[in-house]
């Protein structure tokens, strides 16, 4: 078992950690994680609104203030969508501009423009204009793909012609602001004399414009990110990584967001239209379920830390319960350690990947409501578990349930950790008492 450790750990070292290192410090990873992460907070609070807008009541619900609630978000219901549509409805937008001022400030161009030019990408290929009309559809979700793409694209291109001095140059005497205005024009003339006749060309053969044409593409893809096995993939590798202590959340996270922030915008119109919801595997499930207390789920943990006969980790529980409670658990996976510890490496890689099993199937029967809202990350798992999927009760309970089970799974390897921690106690304390006895000799 030790040499099959080892030469786990060696692959780690050699092959794992450096690939997953440079994947997470690549420009367009970071940029792409940091135009989510700008646009999280508009997000947030547009899915707030739904909460408002289709209360958690029965529709025939006879309940007084229930019925008052239906009644009020009924009546009002055109109103009550307006903050929704300009956050979650737009979400491209803010996506777009943070992607585009996160690769400025990597080539150190003025990030303001940088994003400006990446959100005028995007309106080139997702704003067809059909009968005085400017068309919407590609503005939410549907449209993260085309976002992410057209942003990288404008950035490189606007770093590529200020690397070879293909600018306008104004006197020193000119205000910045007006000469960074004249610097971008010559960016903004070769986005436009590109992505639009391209657009235009790919039309005209397909019968699509690019986003339709993206998401044509990659419908398998977004199918298959919503499967099982994808869940499971993706929560090993993030797993594995962060075992290695690298930040594997990150990583994963910046590959699944397009297709958690897709599968969120479809669930979201089907809510509204009072259809079936067709995704599972959305951030709230990810979050909720499979990373309770943090990555490991080990909210659960810490709880059986406080009551431990060992004192090292008795202190780790106590020190790091309560940032575990919103999903930070560092202290944890440092201070006990769990990180490199060869007794934890099997709980800490199964108990999310069993733990999504177990959610995943209850949601596909039918059992567990799915997610519609996008929550802060350190939400507390069972209330945000309730929060995503519209404050259901099902969500809750889906979520406790995986904590016992979580508790279950580490129990047996804390223990066995314990007992050898105890063991190292006692042989250090043996020495100070042999001197204490010859002393009193």
């Amino acid at each position: 078992m030790s040499s099959l450790y080892q030469a786990m750990v060696n692959v780690i070292e050699q092959k794992v950690t450096p690939l997953a290192g440079s994947v997470g410090q690549q420009r367009h990873v970071i940029a792409i994680r940091d135009g989510f992460v700008s646009a999280l907070p508009f997000m947030i609070i547009g899915s707030f609104m739904l909460v408002f807008i289709f209360p958690p009541f029965a529709a025939d619900s006879s309940w007084g203030f229930a019925r008052g609630w239906l009644n009020f978000s009924l009546k009002y219901r055109e109103q009550l969508m307006l903050p929704f549509h300009l956050s979650m409805g737009v979400m491209t937008f803010f996506i777009s501009v943070g992607i585009g001022a996160s690769l400025g400030r990597h080539y150190k161009l003025d990030p303001i423009m940088t994003g400006l030019l990446a959100f005028m990408a995007f309106l080139l290929v997702a704003a067809p204009y059909r009968d005085g009309v400017i068309e919407t559809q590609y503005f939410s979700g549907q449209g993260i793909f085309t976002a992410i793409i057209t942003a990288l694209y404008a950035g490189e291109l606007y770093a590529w012609l200020k690397r070879h001095n293909i600018t306008i140059r104004l006197p020193k005497e000119v205000p910045t602001g007006v000469a960074r205005s004249f610097e971008i024009l010559i960016p903004v003339v070769v986005i436009v004399a590109t992505l639009h006749p391209l657009n235009l060309l790919v039309q005209s053969y397909t019968g699509m414009i690019i986003p339709q044409a993206i998401m044509h593409l990659l419908e398998p893809l977004v199918s298959a990110s919503d499967s099982l096995p994808a869940i499971l993939i993706s929560v090993f590798i993030c797993q594995i990584l962060w075992f290695a202590g690298i930040h594997g959340a990150l990583i994963v996270t910046g590959i699944m967001n397009p297709f958690w922030m897709t599968n969120l915008a479809l669930n979201q119109t089907a809510l509204a239209a009072g259809a079936p919801l067709p995704h599972i595997y959305l951030q709230g499930f990810w979050d909720h379920y499979l990373l309770i207390g943090g990555v490991g789920s080990t909210l659960p943990l810490a709880f059986l830390l406080l009551r431990s006969r060992a004192v090292h980790l008795r202190t780790i529980g106590k020190m790091g319960v309560v940032p575990s409670m919103f999903n930070i658990n560092e202290p944890i996976l440092f201070g006990a350690p769990i990180i490199m510890n060869p007794v934890f490496f099997l709980p800490f890689i199964l108990v999310p990947m069993i733990n999504a099993t177990f959610a995943y199937i209850a949601t596909k029967l039918g059992w567990v409501a799915q997610v519609v809202s996008l929550t802060p990350w350190t939400t507390p798992a069972p209330i945000g578990a309730s929060w995503a999927a519209n404050w259901a009760i099902s969500p809750l309970l889906m979520c406790l349930f995986c904590m016992a089970l979580s508790a279950l799974m580490y129990y047996p390897f804390l223990k066995a950790y314990e007992r050898t921690l105890l063991k190292q106690e006692q042989e250090n304390n043996q020495p100070q008492g042999g001197a204490a006895t010859a002393m009193n000799s």
